[in-house]
């Protein structure tokens, strides 16, 4: 049985002495909670918890109203908000919320307005959101937790200490930094708040496919992948024209080597190191490619996998990126799908490497025709749904967000490429408008806060 959300509006009121706790409330809101017996009531506001005494007042909307120093209490700013509330009769609670905060590191200096880096419009895409939706939203900068967050107010960002959030959305952008002691320590402070974390970190390719490669609904769409090591190298590279190397914690398509064979069982490199530094074009018999790896990996983790030949655009790579949500427990959707094609000279896609976007049909029709393209589109969004189920139910943590990126062999068959617990946000075409991501995730957000406050809990999985 869904869990009843009420509208409310909740303004403030000079307090009649420091200890007013007296919560006025319309009587068209008391009766529609069925509160007409009730003399006291708690409030939940974040994972602060308030008792207050009730007192009707004459207003027609789902009105409620304050004292400031419970406003204070509870860690807001004084202004009228907009709040969704759900009454939980067997503890006489009245949950208001939700209160949502994105995670990230950033840079910021006194007086001065912080950057939240890649994710800074993105940010003023959620407040957007949830101001029409209702409920409170602010970022922070793990190191400053409950001492420090920034609000939007008259499209400036506000520091100030505001709600212990009811979940945080983690946009980190480092690796290393979630490998930290102080974020673990942070970690652990989450616990004993009990405050959900998503999506909770960056997910390792080796990790990702030993989740799914199970599946056998999707098997046959997952690359062969082993650990690199000399033995697979060996053992991938005679089996196929065509293998990738990857770091199992790389993104945007950086610190790739693409392994060709050529004529008489020699193979050529080709790569997308970070610092620059370009393998020889030489061509090496199998015996020497390990030795030739060796110093250009430094001892980092990297897997070794099958190469699919991909449709291409105009003859450089193409590949799909889909954006998936969840909405509901184990209910999955997509949000958004865009074509990415390479720059020239590259192998990979990826825009921080020069790639651009176009729309899906546009990409395919031109090589397949609309109808066959309309089919592979479909396909696509289907594989990416029972990967985006498949993982969020073998992964601890909460996912909720999850960029898929898949490619189409010369058949039209979909094959997985990567999947991305932190997904640009370069994707989406906006145009000045709000990003179904952004929906989605205040969506998501508010569901998982009134599952946990009513008992149920299935949007954890």
């Amino acid at each position: 049985m869904p869990t009843t959300i009420t509208p409310v509006t909740v303004s403030s009121r000079k307090p009649a002495n420091e200890h007013d706790r007296l919560i006025q409330m319309s009587s068209a809101l008391i009766k529609q909670l069925n509160l007409s017996e009730r003399k006291t009531i708690y409030i939940s506001l974040g994972k602060t918890i308030a008792i207050l005494n009730i007192q009707a007042i004459d207003k027609s909307g789902n009105e409620i109203i304050l004292p400031e120093n419970v406003l204070e209490s509870f860690r807001l700013p004084i202004q009228t908000y907009k709040f969704q509330a759900h009454y939980l009769s067997e503890t006489n609670t009245l949950k208001l919320g939700p209160v949502i905060a994105l995670l990230t590191n950033f840079s910021f200096k006194e007086n001065e307005e912080p950057n939240f880096r890649s994710v800074h419009k993105f940010c003023e895409e959620l407040d957007q959101v949830i101001k029409g939706n209702s409920g409170f939203f602010y970022v922070f900068s793990f190191d400053q937790f409950l001492a420090k967050g920034y609000y939007l107010h008259d499209e400036k960002w506000i520091p100030g200490e505001l709600p212990i959030p009811d979940v945080i959305y983690n946009r980190i952008h480092s690796r290393k930094l979630e490998q930290t002691n102080g974020f673990i320590q942070f970690r652990k402070d989450l616990e004993l708040f009990l405050i959900p974390l998503f999506n909770d970190r960056f997910l390792s390719k080796w990790e990702v496919y030993e989740q799914i490669h199970h599946e056998k609904s999707i098997l046959s769409s997952i690359p062969e992948t082993q650990i690199f090591s000399k033995e697979n190298l060996y053992d991938l590279a005679q089996k196929y024209e065509t293998v990738f190397i990857k770091p199992i914690h790389g993104s945007q398509g950086r610190n790739i080597i693409k392994l060709c064979r050529e004529k008489d069982n020699r193979y050529m490199f080709q790569s997308s190191l970070q610092t620059g530094q370009e393998l020889s074009q030489t061509e090496f018999p199998l015996e020497e490619i390990y030795e030739h790896l060796k110093p250009i990996l430094q001892n980092r983790i990297y897997i070794v996998q099958q190469g699919i030949s991909f449709l291409t655009k105009d003859l450089r790579p193409m590949d799909f990126r889909v954006l998936c949500h969840k909405s509901s427990p184990n209910q999955w959707g997509i949000t958004s799908i865009v074509a990415r094609i390479g720059a020239e000279q590259e192998f990979v896609s990826n825009l921080a490497r020069g790639g651009t976007i176009m729309r899906p049909l546009e990409a395919l029709s031109e090589s397949m025709g609309i109808k066959k393209a309309k089919k592979t589109i479909s396909k696509i969004k289907e594989l990416a749904l029972e990967i985006a189920s498949s993982i969020s139910s073998s992964t601890q943590g909460i996912i909720g967000e999850l960029g898929i990126d898949i490619g189409v062999d010369i058949k039209g068959k979909p094959w997985l490429i990567e999947v991305n617990s932190k997904p640009s946000k370069s994707f989406e075409e906006n145009e000045g408008k709000i990003r179904p991501s952004a929906k989605a995730i205040i969506q998501f957000c508010t569901t998982l806060v009134f599952e946990i406050a009513s008992g149920k809990e299935g949007l954890n999985k």
